[in-house]
């Protein structure tokens, strides 16, 4: 079997429906051009046409959202078959769309099997504010962290997701919410009251994204490249649980905002509610966001803090977080837990996170409390988990769930 061939399989195994007869067609989303190029040469396509036809293509899929070939109107009919035959631009089959009270969304995505096993399905979180619209995206299928307050660490990693997987949850949302050009926003739908509907990207869905770091690079240099979909780097964050030898690369090699899963400020607590810490403890992390390129005040990195009671809300560790942090510019996120069946945690007095807060403010340090959103749907931050173990509705309706927020800039 030819790379091509091996390359065709595995792309049209991570497409097609449960059921449905595999196509021998790869996608050509999330392909660099050069990647694109080489696609459309290996099809007959001359050298001399390459460069104009992968823009041609760059900008239907990317700018005008198409998914289907034949909207491609400036593209000649016979160039437009041979695209049919022998690729896709199609997007991932939804499984569920879940809308939350408070426009929240939330949509659960099949990928079938690659090779031998069973179709796998990762979940995408819309958030919308007055103005901006975030978008959740995951970049593996499970994950392989164990952290010990999060529901989603509870699945065991399947697979990484490729780029054309991790874009295509932008591009499905994007559809979905009308944000491509003469596309209608759904009627009832909350949204941005202008600009964007997607206006940024935060990297916090199923998956730990520097373990997968040469498909989320691609991916978010596709989304951020100007003559497409055209996100702003200072509005794509990408949180890590802390790979301590990828935060570097992630800075010169991708340049998008950073935010880090901390949760602790003592190693021995980290250890627990963070196993990756046993690796990378909080020095060595801590000293590789002091050395991210491009951090100022202007560019801060964002420190991820769930809030456990009588765990790590003391007044102390609060005094222990602005001593670790000090003279790093950063921002830290205070997030009330979310709980989630079997779970020994539990949420901190709201009281107690107050008081967290204004220590951490009165220190130098924004430290804004998110806010509930999609309460009931479970789709907050560490809730996010495949169809096979998700609670019946019913039972989500117990459990409240905080969104995530005010990450990447305003403008």
């Amino acid at each position: 079997m030819s790379v091509m061939d091996a390359m065709t399989v595995a792309k049209a195994a991570a497409r097609a429906p449960v059921g449905v007869e595999l196509s021998p067609k790869p996608s050509l989303i999330g392909l660099t051009r050069e990647e694109m190029g080489a696609a459309l040469r290996e099809k007959g396509v001359p050298d001399k046409q390459i460069k104009m036809r992968v823009s041609q293509l760059w900008n239907w899929i990317y700018v005008r959202g198409v998914s289907d070939f034949d909207h491609m109107t400036n593209v000649a009919k016979d160039m437009r078959e041979m695209l049919k035959q022998h690729f896709t631009i199609a997007r991932p089959e939804i499984v569920e769309e879940q809308i939350s009270n408070d426009g929240t969304r939330k949509w659960l995505l099949r990928f079938p099997p690659r090779g031998a096993g069973r179709p796998v399905e990762i979940e995408a979180v819309y958030i919308p504010e007055e103005g901006r619209g975030t978008l959740c995206i995951s970049s593996q299928v499970g994950c392989t962290l164990t952290c010990s307050f999060c529901h989603t660490g509870t699945q065991r990693l399947v697979r990484n997701l490729t780029a054309e997987e991790i874009l295509s949850q932008l591009l499905l949302a994007r559809d979905r919410l009308g944000d491509f050009p003469d596309r209608d926003v759904p009627v009832g739908a909350v949204v941005p009251s202008e600009g964007r509907k997607v206006s940024n990207i935060v990297m916090m869905g199923m998956g730990e994204p520097l373990y997968n770091f040469d498909a989320v690079k691609q991916a978010l240099l596709i989304a951020t490249d100007g003559d497409g979909l055209s996100l702003s780097k200072r509005r794509v964050t990408l949180s890590t649980s802390g790979v301590v030898p990828e935060i570097l690369r992630t800075g010169e090699e991708i340049g998008v905002m950073l935010a880090i899963s901390l949760h602790a400020v003592r190693d021995d607590l980290r250890d627990i509610l963070v196993p990756i810490n046993k690796k990378y403890p909080l020095k060595e992390l801590i000293e590789a966001c002091r050395k991210y390129p491009g951090l100022s005040n202007a560019r801060r990195i964002t420190f991820e803090y769930v809030m456990l009671k009588d765990v790590n809300d003391s007044l102390e560790d609060a005094k222990g977080l602005v001593q670790l942090l000090k003279g790093v510019p950063a921002k830290i996120n205070l997030i009330p837990f979310n709980p989630w069946p079997g779970t020994n945690y539990q949420c901190s007095d709201w009281a107690q996170i107050e008081k967290f807060a204004d220590f951490i403010n009165s220190a130098g340090y924004a430290s804004p409390i998110r806010t509930p959103r999609g309460r009931d749907i479970l789709a907050a931050c560490g809730q996010l988990k495949s169809e096979s173990e998700r609670m019946r509705k019913t039972e989500r309706l117990a459990f409240e769930a905080m969104m995530i927020a005010n990450h990447g800039a305003d403008d």
